[in-house]
């Protein structure tokens, strides 16, 4: 891992064939949710299902500190039995957060994710959050891919050409 300013960027280096962040972020909203980090979990959850979103990111003085998502606010209702009216997000986000770039493959992302477990992933362009990219995203665009080669294979084997 790098360091750029204070958000980690993994390394990669993606093929000529591989998808890259940016094209998977351009089949999507980049619209990024937000959430001080003295607010309390339900405003976080009020945020979350308004929106249809499975992560917030957590920001102080409009820098990034953390983020929050579904699995700590399910775990902070098991963790103070289902109460969770006073509890701050603070207490519950995540701190250590790995950040993704638009120049990361796919392949690089699926890997860093599943490896580190993470459900939602910050991505970075020069020092600026511009989108979270979730598994959804990926598994979308995979099919994306799946379906685009296996459209050019039939067109390919349509018009093979036959032997003498």
């Amino acid at each position: 891992m790098t360091e750029t300013g204070k958000i980690q960027v993994g390394e990669d280096s993606p093929g000529d064939r591989d998808i890259l962040v940016r094209d998977i972020l351009r089949l999507k909203s980049n619209e990024i949710f937000s959430i001080d980090p003295e607010d309390l979990l339900p405003t976080a959850v009020s945020l979350m299902v308004e929106n249809g979103i499975g992560s917030l990111m957590v920001v102080s003085e409009k820098e990034p500190v953390g983020q929050v998502t579904f699995h700590e606010i399910l775990s902070a209702l098991h963790q103070h039995n289902g109460d969770i009216k006073l509890v701050k997000v603070r207490g519950v986000m995540k701190r250590n957060i790995a950040y993704g770039n638009p120049s990361h493959s796919m392949r690089y992302v699926k890997s860093l994710m599943i490896d580190r477990e993470i459900r939602y992933l910050p991505i970075v362009d020069n020092d600026e959050l511009i989108g979270i990219m979730s598994f959804r995203d990926i598994a979308r665009a995979a099919l994306n891919l799946a379906n685009h080669e296996n459209s050019m294979l039939k067109k390919y084997i349509k018009n093979w050409p036959e032997d003498d």
